[in-house]
């Protein structure tokens, strides 16, 4: 009786909820981090981007450059660690970029300043971002294998969408760091050194997750490969059709990428120099579009394991491509009440949520074991460099040249046009309890 309730009692010791922990915890932390940077996005252009003489626009810019290369690393990091995690085991990978991630994070709180180091400093914050990028780009293939791999039979959906799910999370937590800290410190505290804190916040959040990470099991998918191959390290590179199907896969998620980074994390910076907000104000709308973003997560992966991934993701994309230009006339309107904004941001976030839910599994559904976490990590990667990490710069320089300001709603609304397109191309029960396989 005694070993039955301890059987039934310890559900933080079956493998699959083990899987969920330790590979929500890494991306938890690489997005807290993404959002702080861009919540804090200001603030870092005056203290590392504007020597004598610069403009604000001229060092936001140069800043939001700064975010986009991480991103154009992030493919790199998917080609190098995916294909050691491909070959010696998802654990081991993990548990080296959730370091790589937690002590770039950190040091990017200790750096000094452009007033301190000159041009030094923002060489060395480019750097750190160059490191967080490499780290973050082998963390998602990784993480979505092992919670795909580790899924129950007609749930690969739903555990896929907790990486998602800590995406929301950990810019939700980001931002009630910042909020915290903006509301606590005054502005000239919070541009002194206050902005270091959410930083080096990273530090046990990070010994954490390296903790539940050490404790993790290889997946069964991983073992089964192995021991039917006899070892993994003699698997070939990918192929032309492996190729292809990251392109694919890339072109699929590109509205959620977009538009995610839109709403979620470049909207800060926007209302502030687009629409005058306070620090306190963009923060608050950011924080409500998180919670629609999170809303969502969940329900959309459990859907799509009963409906298929398809139409769930298809329904999200449409949904951005019309509208997107309504919500940002809302928030551009100068008689639009506060309560029709905070409502005008949620459902922002909650239909890319219909996107991100299925979107890491139907991507794991995409590519074979042995390829599978330098597939998916690669598509994810690729997509997430070109639309996302180049949102802020995009919009922040295409607004300041053009003056129009409904540019946000433009790029979100374009891309996720692409996607609808690419979706279109996801088999009818791709991910439903009937066709689930692989």
């Amino acid at each position: 009786m005694k070993q039955t309730f301890r059987k039934r009692g310890t559900d933080a010791d079956r493998p699959g909820v083990r899987a969920l922990l330790a590979g929500s915890v890494g991306n938890f932390i690489e997005w807290y981090e993404f959002g702080v940077y861009g919540y804090f996005a200001t603030v870092i252009a005056a203290r590392f981007f504007t020597p004598e003489g610069g403009s604000e626009a001229e060092a936001l810019v140069r800043t939001y450059a700064s975010f986009a290369l991480a991103f154009f690393f992030r493919p790199v990091g998917a080609a190098v660690f995916g294909r050691l995690g491909d070959r010696i085991g998802r654990r081991p990978v993990l548990i080296l970029v959730v370091s790589l991630m937690t002590g770039a994070t950190t040091l990017i709180g200790l750096l000094p300043t452009y007033a301190a180091a000159g041009a030094l400093a923002p060489w060395l914050l480019t750097f750190l971002r160059v490191v967080q990028g490499l780290s973050a780009g082998g963390e998602f293939g990784g993480a979505v294998a092992v919670m795909t791999e580790s899924a129950p039979p007609g749930r690969r959906g739903l555990y896929g969408a907790w990486q998602s799910f800590t995406v929301a999370l950990g810019l939700l937590g980001g931002a009630g760091v910042a909020a915290v800290v903006a509301t606590a410190l005054t502005e000239s505290q919070v541009q002194s050194w206050g902005w270091r804190l959410p930083f080096l916040l990273a530090a046990p959040m990070g010994a954490g997750a390296l903790w539940l990470r050490l404790r993790l099991d290889e997946t069964p998918e991983f073992r089964r490969e192995r021991a039917s191959s006899g070892t993994l390290a003699a698997v070939r590179p990918p192929g032309r059709e492996v190729a292809g199907a990251i392109a694919l896969g890339a072109g699929r998620i590109m509205g959620w990428a977009a538009a995610g980074y839109t709403f979620l994390v470049v909207l800060p910076s926007y209302l502030q120099n687009t629409l005058d907000a306070s620090f306190q104000q963009a923060l608050i709308a950011t924080v409500l579009a998180n919670l629609g973003f999170a809303v969502t997560i969940l329900p959309a992966g459990l859907l799509s394991d009963r409906i298929g991934r398809r139409p769930v993701m298809l329904t999200g994309a449409v949904l951005v491509v019309v509208l997107a230009l309504p919500l940002l006339d809302l928030l551009q309107d100068t008689g639009t009440s506060a309560g029709v904004r905070g409502l005008a941001v949620f459902c922002a976030g909650a239909v890319v949520g219909l996107m991100a839910g299925p979107g890491p599994a139907m991507l794991a559904e995409m590519f074979p074991t042995t390829v599978r976490y330098t597939g998916l990590g690669l598509a994810y990667a690729l997509s997430n460099a070109v639309f996302s990490g180049c949102a802020g710069l995009v919009i922040t320089e295409t607004v300041e040249r053009t003056g129009n300001a409904d540019i946000p709603a433009y790029y979100a609304a374009a891309t996720c046009a692409v996607s609808v397109l690419a979706l279109a191309t996801v088999p009818a029960v791709a991910g439903a309890v009937r066709g689930e396989a692989g």
